[in-house]
Parts: C-alpha cells; structure tokens; sequence
C-alpha cells in the first residue's frame, strides 16, 4: 500500500496529464475523420476536447507547482546563498498558497449554483458541475504540492541543504 502511493505522489499528475491528453488528441482526430471522411460530426466531440482541455490545464498547473517549473526570473537568486534561497521559495509558496485558497473558495460557489439549477452541457447533457470541479480540483492539488514544498524549503533551511530548484525549461 505504501509503495502505491508513493507512486501516485510521484506519478499522479503525469498520468492523469497522460490520459487527458490522450483524450484530446483521439477525440480530435476522431472527428477530423469524421468530418471530412464521412462528412458528418458530433455534437459531443468538441465538448469532451474542450473539458479534457480545461482538466488538463488544472492538473498541468498543480504538476507544475510540484516540479517548480512554473514560470519564474531567478536570476537574482543564483547570487543568494542556500538559505536565502530557501527563503525567498517559501515566501512564494506561501503567496501561492494564499491565492490558492482563495480561489479554491471561490471556485466552488459556481458548482453550487449549476447542482442547484441543474445545468447540463449541450452536447453530452451531463451536470456542468463535473467540469466546473476542475478548477477546485487544480486547486486542491496545487495546495496539497505547495504544503509538500513548505515542508521541503522549510527542511533546506533548517538544515542549510541545497535548497530544490525545480526543473528549468532553458538553461
């Protein structure tokens, strides 16, 4: 049971990512075929692209706070020492944190509003409540990594460790 789930800790995001994406890609190509081939389409194509879309992006963005490969200018702080590095990271992530609170708040009242009222989706006609849930969940996930970077910083500089600089896009 262990190993399970530290293997969800590590690769949870990636294959949620992975299945997601996939979802596009054959739903997209799948109806690029049947538009041109057979010169018919559905309407529930390019609602389940758009919502695989809108889950891929939530859950990109919590993979992204656990590998700290979020966007960033960390020029400065090649010229910091390792405490002063681990510093400025927990500031950010406690910034982040506040945010993702805060939007996790709010992005639940809408979730509400569409169970109360019943709205569906045109084209499958499920609850938009299932697709509006991706926002809270990015969130949730996002808050669950940054309390793991918390603990990280907070160990790096208790213990003057290198502090984790996350995967860089170009060096």
């Amino acid at each position: 049971m262990k190993a399970l789930l530290k293997n969800i800790d590590e690769n949870g995001e990636r294959w949620l990512l992975l299945f997601f994406y996939s979802t596009i890609v054959i739903t997209i190509a799948m109806e690029v075929l049947r538009r041109f081939v057979f010169s018919y389409s559905s309407i529930w194509g390019e609602e389940v692209a758009r919502y695989a879309f809108i889950y891929l992006a939530w859950i990109g963005a919590s993979a992204a706070v656990k590998e700290r490969a979020h966007i960033r200018i960390d020029v400065l702080l090649h010229y910091l020492p390792q405490r002063g590095k681990a510093l400025v990271y927990l500031f950010g992530d406690l910034m982040t944190t506040i945010v993702a609170l805060f939007a996790f708040y709010w992005s639940i009242h809408p979730i509400e509003i569409s169970l109360k009222f019943g709205s569906v989706t045109h084209g499958l006609g499920i609850s938009q409540a299932w697709f509006m849930a991706a926002v809270p969940l990015g969130f949730s996930l996002m808050l669950f990594r940054l309390a793991q970077s918390i603990r990280r910083d907070t160990r790096s500089l208790i213990h003057g460790t290198p502090v984790f600089e996350g995967n860089k896009l170009f060096d």
